[in-house]
């Protein structure tokens, strides 16, 4: 199927308001009162005045209610041999996520958060559970069709959005969006290819782990959908429609859903990543409630992550995906808020500021 024009709908997001610059420089302040010499905490000391900044508030508040949304979806490109694993894989995924046994699970444990599973298109029936927002069984194969019609587009992008809504509502202060779906990296690569125009073989990565004959398949399609993605570059949803996927789609009204909500994000990998991108077309400024959580072994990843200006928190040669490296840093993102929160100052220490020893130095008369 050829991928037919659209005219892009009304502005899907109101102009965004940004993190909060006040408490951003009452945190900055505060950061330089604490107990360490300025900067010594590195990351940390950024991370915890991003956090004040997004809460509106400081000292911020420890998350207590970080949340994962997982989006399964299977995609018709898998049927061309890009993955190490056959496409039956993911509702049995989904059903491994659901009763705690993936790694996302585990990791979310540790780290104080809780897990939700969607699917948005296996190419299976699921649990009604898990099944509420399911747009279709399987999304087109994208070197040749259109991955949704675009009502399917719209109507995944309305999901993350509900799904966002829902989760805040019911009250998550802190939401990672994670995603199962064999192939998925496919249709993430041409997202990130398409929108910070870079070449197939320069973007492609091994994905589950695919041999050199599966990675030559895989940048064969990736080249064939690129050129299909290219004329609707500038229209969000037609890029969507042309070369996402239900889960893709719905990540990205769910990431610019919750930016619209004041309510921050760790991105994850590559598949996250990509939909961010795309999120942040739909709704400009998005990417300033995000932090992301880590950079995966797939080179687009990396590639997206600059386009965006993100920094990852880790680099541990992840390539898991289900929002595995997003949790795996929501410890060290809960430590940057506890320091800025609860260390003691100078002053209530008792402990001498070197800028105090610097004043003084200043003010001694010069000797001769």
């Amino acid at each position: 199927m050829t991928s037919e024009p659209v005219s892009p709908p009304a502005p899907l997001y109101e102009p965004l308001t940004p993190p909060d610059a006040g408490a951003r420089e009452q945190a900055l302040a505060r950061q330089s009162m604490l107990t360490k010499p300025t900067g010594a905490l590195g990351r940390l000391e950024e991370l915890s005045v991003w956090a004040a900044a997004c809460q509106g508030i400081c000292p911020p508040r420890t998350f207590v209610r970080p949340r994962v949304v997982v989006f399964a979806g299977d995609h018709g490109i898998a049927r061309s041999g890009v993955s190490a694993y056959p496409p039956e894989v993911t509702a049995q995924m989904v059903a491994n996520i659901r009763s705690g046994g993936a790694a996302v699970n585990v990791l979310a444990d540790v780290a104080g958060a809780s897990v939700r599973v969607l699917d948005l298109s296996v190419d299976a029936d699921t649990d009604p559970v898990v099944s509420a927002y399911k747009i279709r069984r399987s999304s087109g194969s994208i070197d040749r069709e259109d991955a949704l019609t675009h009502e399917e587009t719209l109507r995944a992008v309305a999901a993350g959005r509900a799904i966002a809504d829902e989760e805040i509502d019911s009250g998550a202060d802190l939401l990672i969006a994670g995603e199962m779906g064999i192939g998925n990296t496919t249709p993430a690569t041409v997202l990130i290819a398409a929108l910070t125009d870079t070449e197939p073989v320069a973007a492609v990565g091994r994905g589950t782990g695919i041999d050199d004959a599966g990675w030559m398949r895989k940048t064969a399609a990736i080249r064939d959908a690129l050129r299909r993605a290219r004329p609707h570059i500038r229209d969000a949803v037609g890029l969507l429609r042309t070369v996402s996927g239900a889960d893709l789609a719905a990540m990205a009204g769910f990431l610019a859903q919750a930016s619209s909500r004041k309510t921050p994000v760790i991105v994850d990998g590559l598949v996250v990543t990509a939909s961010a991108l795309v999120a942040e077309e739909l709704a400009p400024g998005a990417r300033e409630w995000w932090v992301a959580g880590h950079r995966s072994t797939e080179p687009a990843h990396s590639i997206a992550l600059r386009h965006l200006g993100l920094d990852p928190i880790l680099g541990l040669d992840m390539r898991l995906g289900e929002g595995s490296g997003a949790v795996a840093a929501l410890p060290i993102l809960q430590g940057a808020v506890a320091t800025l929160a609860h260390m003691a100052t100078f002053d209530s220490a008792g402990v001498s500021n070197n800028t105090e020893t610097e004043t003084a130095e200043d003010a001694a008369p010069e000797s001769n």
